[in-house]
């Protein structure tokens, strides 16, 4: 697998496991009501084959949808016709109702939540934390670990949604260190907890970030269970592709294709055909 392929495969990995502890546990955190009974599809393919990508979607008990979007910067009416176009392709493939949050870091100031055109009134419901104090989240576990107290899972939860609040840390800053007191109160979740909690952090990270912080924050993922978790499944999935492309190599040689016409149907050099050729002789 290239690394453009295997770090979107990374990327969508990471995001799908944010979406899981999203609706497990910070959706009422954020003020979404009701309980989620699954995660939903967040593809839609138009008639004209256009795909459309949402960021999160969930089935809810009551059987209708929450869709949630970030933005970092200004919702604007592109915005709102893109996730008013979003809501009308699913209600419609789906036949559900849909509703639609935007979770909007703390820089929006004055989020637009309305679009007037012709006799209809589109509307979004906006999730801001800008009024809490993430400086005070910070400040309350350290002074817990500080006097010896023992961090509990419900104290961390609060964590993930510092990115969201206001700050004197910049965005970065808090996901860093939300990170580094994660590393260290590992004890306090089970390792699956730890890999979904990580994962939501890297979300806000690749949906708030500019591209040179975001791979600062890579960089520091790659060193958590998160990371170990990507990388293990980037291995899985290497193995599959080259157990795939044997058998393909060995049923085209079968079929009486010459080497060359082999490596350019694979898209593999001549050498790796002959090498792969050479070990199933010497079997």
């Amino acid at each position: 697998m290239d690394k453009e392929k295997q770090g979107i495969h990374h990327e969508d990995l990471a995001l799908k496991t944010a979406a899981q502890y999203f609706g497990e546990e910070l959706l009422r955190f954020m003020g979404v009501p009701g309980v989620v009974a699954l995660a939903a599809p967040t593809e839609t393919v138009k008639l004209e084959a256009r795909k459309m990508y949402q960021d999160f979607n969930y089935v809810m008990e009551g059987g209708d949808w929450v869709h949630l979007e970030f933005e970092s910067d200004l919702i604007t009416l592109e915005d709102l016709r893109r996730f008013r176009e979003y809501e009308a392709s699913t209600s419609r493939t789906h036949r559900v109702a849909v509703v639609t949050y935007v979770i909007c870091s703390s820089r929006v100031a004055e989020p637009v939540t309305e679009l007037a055109e012709g006799i209809n009134v589109y509307r979004v419901r906006v999730i801001r934390m800008r009024g809490q104090d993430g400086d005070k989240v910070f400040a309350g576990l350290e002074e817990k670990r500080r006097n010896g107290g023992k961090v509990q899972k419900a104290e961390l939860v609060p964590l993930l949604l510092t990115p969201l609040m206001s700050s004197r840390l910049s965005v970065r800053e808090r996901i860093v260190k939300s990170l580094e007191i994660l590393q260290e109160e590992e004890a306090a979740v089970t390792g699956l907890e730890m890999e979904k909690m990580q994962a939501v952090l890297y979300t806000f990270a690749d949906k708030f970030l500019s591209a040179g912080d975001l791979e600062q924050v890579k960089e520091m993922i790659a060193m958590t269970r998160l990371g170990q978790m990507l990388v293990e499944d980037g291995i899985a999935r290497g193995i599959e592709q080259g157990i795939a492309l044997t058998k393909r190599v060995l049923r085209l040689s079968a079929k009486g294709f010459t080497r060359d016409q082999i490596a350019e149907d694979c898209g593999i050099g001549r050498k790796e055909v002959d090498d792969i050729l050479r070990e199933e002789e010497d079997l």
